[in-house]
Parts: structure tokens; sequence; C-alpha cells
């Protein structure tokens, strides 16, 4: 089993900066994805940012060049640096390690990007 727990979440004016963190434990294969997902109120989940334990990254087009996806293979953390956040950010923010195995996810932070 693998547990994720996500920190930083909060309220931050549009235009703000934000980062989170996220970090796992239990039994965690070095091959895998760690991610970040947000669901805002009544939407779907979508994906933010992922990178792999390689370093390669994909983002989503509302976020790039505004947020910044970063690892530490040896602590088996992921961040998320988000900077000119906007009113849509609003939502619950999910970190998420996908393995061979399966999909593991964090129990989510809350962000509201508000004035």
């Amino acid at each position: 089993q693998v547990q994720l727990v996500e920190s930083g979440g909060g309220m931050v004016q549009p235009g703000g900066s934000l980062s989170l963190s996220c970090a796992a434990s239990g039994n965690i294969f070095s091959n895998n994805v760690m991610a970040w997902y947000r669901q805002a109120p009544g939407a779907e989940r979508e994906l933010v940012a992922r990178m792999r334990s390689g370093g390669s990254t994909t983002y989503a087009d509302s976020v790039k060049g505004r947020f910044s996806i970063s690892r530490d293979n040896a602590k088996n953390t992921v961040s998320l640096q988000m900077n000119w956040l906007k009113p849509e950010g609003t939502a619950v923010y999910y970190c998420d390690l996908c393995d061979w195995r399966r999909d593991y996810w964090g129990q989510g932070t809350l962000v509201t990007v508000s004035s």
C-alpha cells in the first residue's frame, strides 16, 4: 500500500502564489508517475501536471507557464509551485501516484483563489 499526504493549500488572492507538497510513504516502486489533479465544485477531476520518475513533465494547457511541478525521488515527494493564480484555480487539489499496480490518491487540499 501507498499513502499520500498533501499540504500547503489555503486562500490566496488572484495573481498570488501558493506551493503544494505531497509526501508518499509505503511500498513505493521507483518507476512511477506522480501528479497533481484538481476538482472544482461541480466539475470533474482534471490533470494539472504530472512528472515521471525519469523527469519528463506534462502540464494542462490552462497552467502552462504559471505552474511548475518538481519531485524528489529519494524522498518520494512531489511539489507544485503555482504562480499567477486565477479564480478558476479554486479547487481541491489531489496528489496522485501511479505505478504498474494502480493509482493512489491523497485526501486533497483546498485552494481558494479569491479577492
